[in-house]
């Protein structure tokens, strides 16, 4: 599977476009209605889309070590079916 398919990267590219506007237009422009305005708000925005990408990293790399170990595994069985004598 290709890293563009995990949803955490999708997120963390919503989340830092959401970070940007706060900074654009301001943080009132990403408060959720009702919501106090937090100064903080477009920081933590990009914050929440830097944790979300390094999830999305890891995440990756571990389903890549699976690969190559689900790959491993069948070359073993394969190349053992294959020593055995018929």
């Amino acid at each position: 599977m290709g890293w563009w398919k995990k949803t955490d990267f999708w997120i963390a590219l919503i989340l830092f476009v959401i970070g940007i506007t706060g900074f654009a237009r301001g943080n009132a422009a990403i408060a959720d209605p009702g919501q106090d305005v937090d100064p903080r708000l477009a920081w933590l925005y990009l914050l929440a889309a830097v944790i979300m990408l390094v999830n999305g990293i890891l995440s990756h790399k571990q389903h890549l070590r699976d690969l190559e170990e689900q790959q491993a595994k069948r070359a073993a069985q394969t190349s053992r079916q294959e020593a055995t004598p018929r």
